[in-house]
């Protein structure tokens, strides 16, 4: 059930096959690209805690050996780059449900994380390294982007959106802010206009074919506590879990800001736009650029999820303007989870400070309960490991202004301290 649920999200192949010779640059020689070195390097960064692929090839076994498989590898790895052709079971992914949250029995509720062959993913490594190099180098990726972008985070997403949204409101503007809900991300790229865009982006000609080969006829099964369901093809997505995944859905999703005039940035698929909704003339400009990223939606075959994609009011003099995508009305909020930060209307973070005293309390209960020995030499590691990353996350964009908030953090910190 599961696995069916996940392939019908998938979309369809259109029925043009994407030019993946016809680019500007002819192929990058092998000199220096792919060699024993490289491939040992990658070996041993594995994490030997991971599970394989369908291949059931594990990440132990070839940190051990090391030695005895890094030159085969690199040999296998350089024919695979030469020729486009791809390892059928380098195509082949277990799908782990991962819940998120909601009924149980709605298959809605998981995530399909794959798990791939891991000689297949150091391959990847490989290639992740040309194409970054190639994107860093020349600029591709927008600086709207903060996901999978080196020297960004979820921090500098926050910061730099909302010291932009705070100034106007401290003008005295209204400011809008919509959270936009992309239905299926990552499962719904459509191979052929990502093909596409590489080629419009002048990557090499080799690593857009090998990227084509990679894409094209791969499949899948659901593995759930042993039990396998029968193989099903993959006729869209990059998939989640993979080395390359994030950096192919990126250049995708590059050119969703073209034309925009508002404020938008994004964290891989978080979309947020934003802009001044004072006067009238200002609120068109918003509903404008929504009828554009909609657009785009429509000609890059993605799907919002337009209930889920929500209005934010922001300033004291705020007119409530109701904004739609096609025909859809979008709902309000008076406080949204912004990358794991509760953002509310009033931008005054006290929501998030009792939240974030709220987890950390439980944590710190669930410590007491399990754990026999109260001595320092215990206590601190968990609390290091456990409570203080609740306390610290992004905490340079939500910093606690009022008294009240600043007490509510440091009594946590005096309970462990107890």
């Amino acid at each position: 059930m599961l696995n069916d649920f996940f392939v019908s999200v998938f979309t369809e192949k259109s029925g043009g096959v994407p030019n993946v010779v016809n680019t500007s640059r002819e192929r990058v020689s092998l000199e220096d690209r792919i060699h024993k070195e490289q491939v040992k390097n990658h070996l041993g960064k594995l994490d030997v805690s991971k599970s394989p692929g369908p291949d059931e090839m594990h990440p132990r076994i070839l940190k051990e050996l090391i030695e005895e498989v890094s030159e085969p590898l690199a040999m296998i790895f350089e024919k695979s780059w030469q020729t486009g052709e791809i390892p059928e079971d380098w195509k082949r992914a277990n799908i782990v449900p991962i819940y998120k949250k909601g009924n149980k029995n709605n298959p809605g509720n998981y995530r399909p994380v794959s798990l791939t062959s891991v000689p297949g993913k150091i391959m990847e490594q490989v290639i992740k390294e040309i194409i970054c190099k190639h994107l860093e180098g020349n600029k591709v990726i927008g600086n709207s982007q903060h996901g999978f972008v080196k020297n960004k985070s979820c921090q500098t997403n926050l910061i730099a959106f909302f010291d932009r949204i705070t100034s106007l409101v401290d003008k005295g503007e209204a400011v809008d802010v919509i959270y936009l809900d992309f239905s299926k991300a990552f499962d719904t790229v459509s191979h052929d206009i990502l093909i596409d865009k590489l080629g419009k982006y002048n990557l090499d000609r080799a690593t857009i074919r090998w990227v084509h080969n990679w894409l094209d006829n791969r499949s899948q099964r659901v593995v759930v506590n042993g039990s396998k369901s029968c193989w099903k093809g993959i006729t869209s997505g990059v998939p989640q879990g993979s080395v390359l995944g994030p950096v192919l859905f990126n250049i995708f999703i590059n050119d969703v800001d073209i034309g925009i005039e508002s404020t938008l940035i994004k964290f891989a698929d978080d979309t947020k736009l934003g802009g001044v909704a004072t006067s009238l003339e200002d609120r068109d400009i918003i509903q404008n650029d929504l009828s554009k990223l909609e657009k785009w939606s429509e000609v890059n075959r993605m799907r919002f999820n337009k209930e889920k994609c929500r209005v934010l009011h922001l300033g004291r003099n705020n007119q409530f303007h109701t904004y739609k995508m096609g025909s859809d009305c979008l709902g309000r909020s008076m406080a949204e989870r912004d990358l794991g930060v509760i953002v509310d209307h009033k931008l005054n973070m006290s929501q998030q400070c009792d939240a974030v005293a709220k987890k950390a309390n439980m944590i710190l209960g669930c410590i007491n309960r399990c754990v026999v020995s109260k001595t320092r030499e215990v206590i601190l590691p968990l609390y290091s490991a456990l409570v203080r990353p609740q306390l610290e996350y992004c905490v340079q964009f939500w910093v606690p202004h009022f008294k009240k908030d600043v007490e509510k953090l440091e009594r946590v910190q005096r309970r462990v301290t107890r």
